[in-house]
């Protein structure tokens, strides 16, 4: 049995996982910030990387005693190295180069945007390759055709902000908490979503694989302060009933839910796949999970979502690790982080 230890520090969970090559989850530990980021309305890197130096060594602690091994038990050493933020990344390859040397086992790297769609294999205990993937978070919505699971393809992606960094700057217009996925969510249960008729930018260019949800964002301030006013959105909205809050929460999560659906569709007509596997924060949405589902059902897809659990960052999803493991992809512990996106070999 192959066991590898995986770590994610990505952004703003510190989480690690004992990982077997049956993808069974030995122990797993997450170590949220949530907390600390809340009254920035948003991730505060230096905040985040600080908060990964404090947590790093107890959460694998936890780890390693939940899984019932020891260190020596180990087969490699695996860390996400690329997307993120520059901190975060160094302070989990640290950790992990650091456990090679000690140990004497391989690291392995991992793609942060892989592991997402790969945590539909580990769910699903089924190979959902090759397929379109789809990862939704805070800081991506992108689209890629994955051959395997280590050969991806981008297709195309948002050309401002990600949707789940829509959900945040929303949500702060509302006076809602950080995260604003979760809060905008809350808050929607209560609204009608269709209440105001937000834009639905790019649906009516079915060849351009991308999504744009600033002009969403700007229609949802000009709803509350109007055009050209100076005024904080959040200042207008304390001043609102709980009831138009749900509306306008509905109406801006109902928008976004249509252009991801639209565009997943458009997606898979125009390479002709039949698989759609989704991944990252956004994927949590009950109400997207929902519209999607009909969605691929009525296109006669076949669907794979990652579980509320492996939607948002944790380390399971670093299984991906054991496909890098049997293919021998080991790297010198020279290894760097690269925040922006690389595509591994």
């Amino acid at each position: 049995m192959i066991r590898i230890l995986t770590i994610e520090t990505t952004c703003d969970e510190t989480a690690t996982a004992v990982i077997t090559d049956s993808l069974e989850v030995l122990g797993s530990v997450v170590a949220s910030q949530d907390k600390l980021h809340q009254k920035f309305g948003g991730v505060v890197p230096e905040i985040a990387s600080r908060a990964h130096l404090e947590n790093i060594i107890p959460v694998l602690d936890e780890t390693i005693q939940r899984a019932g091994i020891l260190l020596s038990d180990l087969d490699a050493v695996a860390v996400a190295n690329t997307p993120g933020l520059a901190g975060s990344l160094l302070v989990g390859l640290s950790a992990a180069k650091a456990l090679c040397v000690a140990l004497k086992k391989p690291l392995i790297a991992i793609n942060h945007l892989q592991a997402h769609i790969y945590a539909c294999k580990i769910a699903f205990r089924e190979d959902p390759f090759p397929c379109i993937g789809l990862i939704v978070s805070g800081g991506h919505s992108s689209f890629y055709h994955c051959a395997t699971p280590l050969d991806f393809t981008a297709l195309g992606g948002t050309i401002d902000d990600a949707a789940g960094e829509a959900f945040d700057k929303v949500a702060a217009m509302l006076g809602l908490p950080y995260p604003g996925g979760p809060s905008i969510e809350k808050a929607a249960e209560k609204g009608n979503p269709y209440a105001y008729s937000f834009p639905r930018s790019l649906l009516d260019e079915p060849e351009r694989l991308a999504f744009s949800f600033s002009g969403l964002k700007t229609a949802v301030r000009y709803r509350l302060v109007g055009p050209g006013k100076t005024t904080e959105p959040v200042i207008v909205a304390a001043g609102l009933l709980e009831q138009e809050i749900a509306d306008i929460a509905a109406s801006f999560q109902e928008a976004v839910v249509d252009c991801l659906v639209g565009k997943s569709i458009q997606a898979l007509r125009k390479t002709g796949m039949k698989t759609l596997c989704l991944g990252g924060g956004v994927a949590a949405n009950n109400r997207f999970r929902q519209k999607i589902e009909n969605a691929a059902q009525n296109e006669h897809i076949r669907l794979f979502i990652a579980p509320i659990t492996l939607c948002t960052d944790n380390a399971v999803m670093g299984a991906i690790a054991i496909e890098r493991f049997h293919a021998g992809l080991f790297e010198p512990l020279d290894l760097e982080v690269y925040p922006g996106l690389i595509r591994q070999k």
